[in-house]
């Protein structure tokens, strides 16, 4: 296993991170802005970046901006919007051929990086705000995401699941923003929402690959320093409270098949000593399909058309998923809740934990195989400032134990229940 070095660097309104590696065909630019969730900003930030990957001062047309990115032989660019913990996250990718690997030298990662500073700090502005015809596609795009995840009745399910059970918490707000805010982004508001990310986000910049590492400090420093920049301070623990009584909610809709999700606050986050061990928990109970959920509650009863769960490492949350038919709420959950105290109550053995670390350590290194997973790996230490080499984390993965499984099993309390299920009939008690 080859092992990851990541070296940081804290530049004016930056902290830079620098992953050598020879490992890939091309380097890897990836730009983060970290700020924390808030209702108001929530439909903005999910926005913006789709808008600023448009068109720019030196390249405002697309066509412009395509050319430009066909000159950096393909160049790729991607940007998302994502939900760690309490923290809004928008991120900028750039994916540049290795010059080692093109027969005439061409510069292109420093290119690549001021391609990069160019969108990021230099949209197209008319009027004193960003080009109006971008936002008005990029809201109908926008808007046909967030119906299609109403659609989804899994996605709705869990995202109905949030709403109830952190109801007091930002975590409930909507990653993708919210339709009905829509109509009164402009493209002066949205400028000034950019204006203000632009000062307050806290900024990471992600360089990994193979290069000159002086050259590359250097051209961040040019490019990215921020001297105004005043990033928002750190937001509260993602760690709550569950309720003395659990919650039970039952939605009735147009559907065919039930959706049961079930919510457990776990206390245990990214950084925290028993994570490792949640981990192994996690994949015992219902990450794999050789766990419980999956092999009792689908594959012995056939209850259920799918049944997993997984965590939020930011949030201490479990979340359990399953697909059922209406009529068999009572009997789903009822095996579900079995699933889990025999959990608590050790009804493992040793091999199989033994094997669960195996498959954990062994999804670790496939996502680390992607140059954007690895990013992301590294990017869990800067939500949780806890500095974890994902090296150590793999062998902490390789050191739990039968008892720190049922340590941390303890520990998991049931919050909220949701049940979507079909307009008539259904067995749940109301």
């Amino acid at each position: 296993m080859s092992r990851v070095m990541e070296k940081k660097y804290e530049g004016q309104g930056y902290d830079l991170h620098i992953i050598p590696s020879n490992k890939y065909k091309t380097n890897t630019i990836a730009v983060k802005f970290k700020a924390p969730l808030e209702r108001d900003s929530i439909t903005k930030r999910a926005l913006l970046p789709y808008v600023l990957q448009q068109a720019t001062e030196q390249y405002p047309t697309a066509r412009s901006f395509r050319t430009a990115l066909d000159e950096l032989y393909g160049a790729v660019l991607s940007v998302d919007a994502s939900k760690k913990g309490e923290h809004h996250v928008m991120t900028f990718r750039m994916e540049v051929a290795n010059d080692d690997f093109l027969s005439n030298q061409t510069d292109l990662l420093k290119k690549g990086m001021k391609m990069m500073e160019e969108i990021i700090f230099h949209p197209k502005v008319e009027n004193g705000g960003l080009e109006e015809s971008v936002i008005d596609r990029e809201k109908q795009t926008l808007t046909q995401k967030i119906r299609s995840l109403k659609d989804d009745k899994m996605s709705y399910a869990n995202t109905r699941l949030l709403d109830e059970m952190c109801e007091d918490e930002a975590y409930r707000f909507h990653v993708h923003g919210y339709e009905e805010d829509l109509s009164s982004i402009t493209s002066t508001s949205l400028y000034e929402y950019y204006q203000y990310m632009l000062n307050k986000d806290k900024m990471d910049i992600y360089i990994l690959g193979q290069f000159d590492e002086a050259e590359v400090e250097s051209i961040v420093q040019e490019s990215f320093t921020r001297k105004d920049a005043l990033p928002n301070a750190k937001v509260q623990s993602g760690k709550q409270q569950g309720p003395e009584e659990p919650k039970e909610i039952v939605e009735k809709q147009n559907v065919q098949q039930g959706k049961l999700h079930l919510g457990y606050r776990t206390s245990i986050q990214f950084g925290d000593d028993d994570y490792y061990a949640l981990q192994v928990f996690n994949g015992l109970f219902g990450g794999f399909p050789s766990s419980k959920l999956f092999m009792n509650v689908r594959e012995k009863h056939s209850l259920a058309y799918y049944a997993a769960s997984r965590f939020e490492s930011h949030k201490g949350l479990l979340l359990v998923f399953s697909g059922i038919d209406p009529n068999d709420y009572n009997q789903a959950k009822d095996i579900i809740m079995k699933q889990m105290d025999a959990m608590k109550q050790g009804e493992f053995e040793e091999e199989e934990v033994a094997e669960t670390r195996s498959l954990i350590v062994n999804q670790l290194l496939e996502t680390m195989d992607n140059q954007h997973g690895l990013i992301e790996v590294l990017y869990h230490q800067v939500i949780s400032g806890a500095f974890i080499n994902p090296d150590q984390m793999i062998e902490e993965v390789k050191k739990v134990t039968k008892e720190d499984v049922l340590r941390v099993a303890e520990k998991i309390q049931l919050d909220t229940t949701y049940f979507l299920t079909k307009q008539e009939g259904g067995d749940h008690h109301e």
